[in-house]
C-alpha cells in the first residue's frame, strides 16, 4: 500500500496565532506533494516539516484572499535559490494568474524556473497515473474553489485458494489476472472474472478552502475518507460566520455526516478561539463523533477502511 499523508502546516484564519499558521495543508502521495491553499510562512512550515521541495510539487489556491496566498513568494525564491529547474505549477480560480503575477513582481526577484499558472473551474483539473484531483465551488463571500484528492481505484482481491485449486502459480500471472486480463495454464484459459474480486474504491481526500456549510459542498464530500473543512468559528459567531462566508465547527460536522465521510479534520480556525479550541471539537462531535481539531504540522495517514 503506498502511503498517503496529510501534512497541517497552517491551521489558523485570517492572522496567525500563537500556535497556528496561516492556512496551508500538504498531501504526500505516490512521489508528489500536492499543496492546498500557501498562507505566509507556508516555507518555513514545509522545512519544518521535513517535506522538501520534490520535483513533481503543485500548488492548488482555494481562493485569492490574502491569508491563503501569500506565501506563495517566499515558496518560490525559496525553491529558486535552491536551484530548482523544473517547472512549479499553480492552479486557482479565474484571477490567479494577475494575482500571482503581481506577488512575484513586487518582491522585486528573479526566479530560476518556470511558475506555469493555471486557472481553473470546477471538475478535473489535474491527472496523473495514481490519482485526480477535482474541484467544485463552495460558498464564500469571493469565488473559491473546493478540491478532492482521489486514488485511482484499486484492483480487486485475488482469491488465493480458487486460484491454487485451478493450478495457477504464484508469481506474474497473477498480477496478470488482478490487471484484468486472462491467462493460460495448462492449455486451459482462466478468466479474472472467476478468480479477481470487483475493484475497490482509491482513498478521498477533501480540502474545502473558506466556505459556508451548503449543499454543493456536501454532495462534493460524499464518502470521503477525510474531510478538511472550515471551522472558523464556534456556534457563539454563527451570524459572523454566515456574513464572512464561513462555517461553524458544528456546520462542519453537519457536512461531515451528512456526506458520510470517514474523519473530519477542523481547521481555519480563528485565533479568538486560541486556548478554546476544545469548545469548537465539541460543537463538532456533538453531531460527528469522528471530528478533530488539526494542529500545525501534524501528520495524517489516510488508510484505507
Amino acid at each position: 500500500m503506498t502511503r498517503m499523508s496529510v501534512v497541517f502546516l497552517g491551521t489558523s484564519g485570517g492572522m496567525p496565532s500563537k500556535f497556528r499558521g496561516m492556512p496551508s495543508v500538504g498531501v504526500k502521495f505516490s512521489g508528489s506533494l500536492i499543496l492546498f491553499d500557501c498562507g505566509e510562512g507556508t516555507c518555513r512550515q514545509i522545512v519544518s516539516a521535513g517535506l522538501g521541495f520534490p520535483t513533481d510539487f503543485r500548488v492548488f489556491l482555494s481562493h485569492l484572499h490574502a491569508d491563503h496566498t501569500l506565501g506563495l513568494p517566499g515558496l518560490i525564491y525559496t525553491m529558486s535559490l535552491l536551484g530548482r529547474e523544473d517547472p512549479l505549477h499553480v492552479y486557482g480560480p479565474e484571477g490567479t494568474r494577475e494575482s500571482v503575477e503581481y506577488l512575484l513582481e513586487g518582491s522585486r526577484g528573479e526566479v530560476g524556473f518556470e511558475v506555469a499558472i493555471h486557472e481553473i473551474r470546477r471538475g478535473v483539473v489535474y491527472e496523473e497515473r495514481d490519482f485526480s484531483i477535482e474541484a467544485e465551488l463552495g460558498d464564500h463571500t469571493v469565488l473559491n474553489l473546493c478540491y478532492k484528492l482521489r486514488e485511482r481505484d484499486r484492483p480487486g482481491k485475488l482469491d488465493v485458494d480458487r486460484l491454487m485449486a485451478l493450478g495457477v502459480p504464484q508469481g506474474p500471472l497473477w498480477g496478470t489476472l488482478q490487471r484484468g486480463e486472462p491467462v493460460i495454464v495448462g492449455g486451459r484459459r482462466i478468466d479474472p472474472e472467476g478468480v479477481v474480486g470487483p475493484r475497490r474504491p482509491g482513498r478521498v481526500v477533501i480540502y474545502t478552502g473558506d466556505t459556508r456549510a451548503c449543499r454543493t459542498v456536501i454532495d462534493f464530500c460524499r464518502g470521503a475518507d477525510l474531510l478538511i473543512h472550515d471551522s472558523t468559528f464556534g456556534e457563539d459567531m454563527k451570524r459572523k460566520a454566515v456574513e464572512d462566508g464561513h462555517s461553524t465547527a458544528g456546520e462542519a460536522a453537519y457536512v461531515a455526516r451528512e456526506a458520510g465521510v470517514r474523519r473530519l479534520y477542523l481547521t481555519h480556525i480563528s485565533p479568538r478561539y486560541e486556548g478554546r479550541e476544545g469548545e469548537l471539537l465539541t460543537e463538532a462531535r456533538a453531531t460527528f463523533a469522528n471530528s478533530s481539531i488539526a494542529r500545525d504540522l501534524e501528520w495524517v495517514d489516510v488508510d484505507y477502511p
